[in-house]
């Protein structure tokens, strides 16, 4: 933090105090944002212009334009701005859907719009900084305490820890494969299967770089990519929509895995513009719903599993194509598992040098690259 920031902690984020700055004789004729850097080399131009641009800088009570020349000797008042990275840790009152809680642990049914984690364009009003607020001795806990996370545009079930123990018990459990998250998608396309497991690896598009993609490998050239698996069975269909509704289980953790896994064996998401999707029975993002949520309660070692309708956008899309979910989410509980083909084995000449997710101590939900911010936690 830069040291006019230090009394960044509060409220929105931007309760500093005013700095005021001398001017002397050098300084006339010269732009006001040079000069502005020339007296606070901590901060960028570009941020200056900034403050200038939002009236942060007076003369005499007036805005300065940054461009404009100084034309007479009279101290600058500054009002530092907080950047708005900063803002991801701070607490706010958000309306959070809470379906189990404890004083270990709880189960947030996550909405279609919320983001997760903040990031580029997204810095403030996520899960993080609700939680922060409800929570507030998780501001101690990487990332407030989220284990893992679901897209902007996905919703369902997430468990968070409020303390470091139970954080860490669960992303061990996760890394092991012992929690069990299962979705429901609606896809394009009825698929020729009633059941499929689908191990391919996952990495960055080669060919834009801010989508996701399989990435076979060759004897000559390994695969970038990273394990990736993912166990898929029909449950409804409707071969006049030429909609699917599916299934999904997941043994990896890697980013928008369903939505590439999907997109790559040629039946996308609905409404998954990203990944080859189209907007269909009124869906207009990706038709994905984390629905089920079971894992051993990391202090009790009781088995906590929770289940939780889609919303109603996607419940419409099924009524369209003859599903009830309370009638199909009583045959899921009754059959939670099924066997599946693997999909498109790979050739015996192909080799995939899977990167190791767990030697950087994080999987791919946190995945700090350039990839769409909030990622499905797939």
């Amino acid at each position: 933090m830069h040291p006019f920031e230090t009394d960044f902690a509060t409220g929105d984020g931007l309760n500093t105090h005013p700095i005021t700055l001398e001017l002397n004789p050098s300084h006339l004729g010269v732009r006001f944002d040079v000069v502005l850097a020339q007296l606070m080399p901590q901060f960028s131009r570009s941020r200056i212009q900034q403050w200038c641009e939002g009236g942060h800088v007076q003369q005499s009570g007036a805005a300065v334009v940054a461009n404009a020349r100084i034309k007479k000797i009279v101290s600058l008042t500054v009002q530092v701005q907080a950047e708005d990275s900063l803002k991801a840790f701070v607490a706010q009152d958000l309306s959070l859907d809470i379906r189990f809680e404890d004083a270990h642990l709880a189960v947030i049914h996550k909405p279609v719009g919320m983001v997760v984690h903040p990031g580029a364009g997204n810095w403030t009003g996520t899960l993080m900084n609700g939680l922060l607020h409800r929570y507030p001795a998780s501001s101690s806990l990487p990332r407030a305490g989220i284990v893992h996370r679901l897209d902007r545009d996905t919703s369902g079930l997430m468990v968070v820890a409020k303390d470091s123990r139970n954080y860490n018990a669960l992303v061990a459990a996760l890394k092991a494969r012992t929690v069990q998250r299962r979705y429901v998608a609606l896809t394009h396309g009825v698929p020729a299967w009633l059941s499929m497991r689908v191990d391919a690896p996952i990495g960055r598009d080669p060919r834009l770089r801010t989508r996701m993609a399989v990435v076979p490998g060759t004897v000559a050239r390994p695969s970038t990519g990273k394990q990736a698996i993912t166990d898929t069975r029909v449950i409804a269909s409707n071969l006049a929509a030429g909609v699917a509704l599916v299934e999904c289980k997941l043994h990896t953790g890697r980013t928008h895995q369903i939505r590439v896994h999907l997109s790559h064996i040629r039946h996308a998401l609905v409404g998954d513009a990203t990944y080859g999707g189209k907007p269909l029975l009124g869906m207009e993002r990706q038709a994905l719903h984390a629905w089920s949520l079971a894992f051993e309660h990391p202090i009790t070692g009781k088995t906590i599993a929770l289940h939780s309708a889609p919303p109603a956008d996607m419940q419409a899309a099924l009524a369209q194509i003859g599903v009830d979910w309370a009638l199909l989410e009583t045959a899921l509980l009754a059959a939670p598992s099924f066997e599946v083909a693997l999909a498109e084995p790979a050739p015996v000449h192909e080799v995939f040098a899977f990167g190791d997710s767990d030697s950087d101590g994080e999987d791919d939900d946190f995945d700090d690259s350039e990839v769409e911010v909030i990622y499905v936690r797939d």
